[in-house]
């Protein structure tokens, strides 16, 4: 998987990286068991500080996404990530998208048929790759 990361953007690049693992994962691009780079190899192929990745798989394992081992290094996990697939932190988020959306000028219709093609996209992804 190839990491796009926008180093002048709002959003942290460890969360960006964070972001990218979660997107290869729910589309299927990374699979249970699959080995990520290390700290130090991710950091070099992307032009940051070890610290950066290394504070993007930790937010990974403790949301249960990859798991680390001495021997093995990072890798996709095999279980469930952790939490409720639709809690109040989602509502939150999405609230804030379509409060965003909303303030800048989209219709309801509009924002609807939008976020149906990105809901299909993301599962139509996870079909092919698998």
């Amino acid at each position: 998987m190839i990491l796009k990361l926008d180093m002048a953007g709002a959003t942290p690049i460890y969360q960006q990286i964070r972001n990218q693992i979660v997107f290869g994962v729910a589309t299927g691009q990374l699979r249970a068991g699959e080995p990520l780079p290390t700290v130090r190899q991710l950091a070099g192929d992307v032009g940051v500080n070890p610290m950066t990745v290394s504070k993007a798989y930790t937010l990974l394992k403790e949301e249960g996404v990859i798991v680390i081992d001495r021997r093995h290094g990072a890798q996709i996990s095999s279980a469930q990530p952790r939490g409720k697939p639709l809690d109040s932190e989602f509502d939150e988020r999405a609230s804030l998208l379509i409060s965003e959306a909303r303030m800048k000028g989209a219709s309801e219709e509009t924002l609807q048929s939008h976020i149906l093609r990105l809901i299909a996209d993301v599962y139509r992804r996870k079909e092919v790759s698998q």
